[in-house]
């Protein structure tokens, strides 16, 4: 079983809301519960800003890498998207690996990319 935790901030030193531009930073924590091997090889991320414009992110492993993780493992990065609106989710999947050869997807929740009290 993997496990997928997700933070979030609101980046606003690199945003420009005049122009429509906010952008946000995630960290994941990608944690291998179960009990053999796994690696990560793709990832697929659904991004819908607050117009329910959706933009789709598809490619080979994260920030350049496909990492391995045993039984037990994390491993954490931090990557980034630009949203045309102040709030949007994100949510996809990992294509992994087993030890086994057998490839299955680990979901990525829902999550919300938010500036700072702008939900009240």
């Amino acid at each position: 079983m993997i496990r997928i935790d997700v933070k979030t901030h609101y980046l606003s030193a690199q945003s420009d809301p005049d122009n429509s531009q906010y952008v946000f930073a995630y960290t994941i924590t990608i944690t291998n519960d179960g009990d053999s091997a796994v690696q990560l090889l793709t990832r697929e991320w659904r991004i819908t800003d607050a117009d329910h414009k959706i933009t789709r992110v598809a490619g080979d492993g994260v920030v350049g890498e496909q990492p391995h993780l045993a039984p037990g493992e994390s491993y954490s990065y931090t990557s980034g998207t630009v949203l045309a609106t102040p709030i949007g989710t994100m949510e996809g999947h990992y294509g992994m690996i087993d030890s086994d050869g057998a490839k299955f997807k680990a979901t990525i929740p829902s999550f919300r990319l938010a500036v700072p009290n702008i939900l009240h």
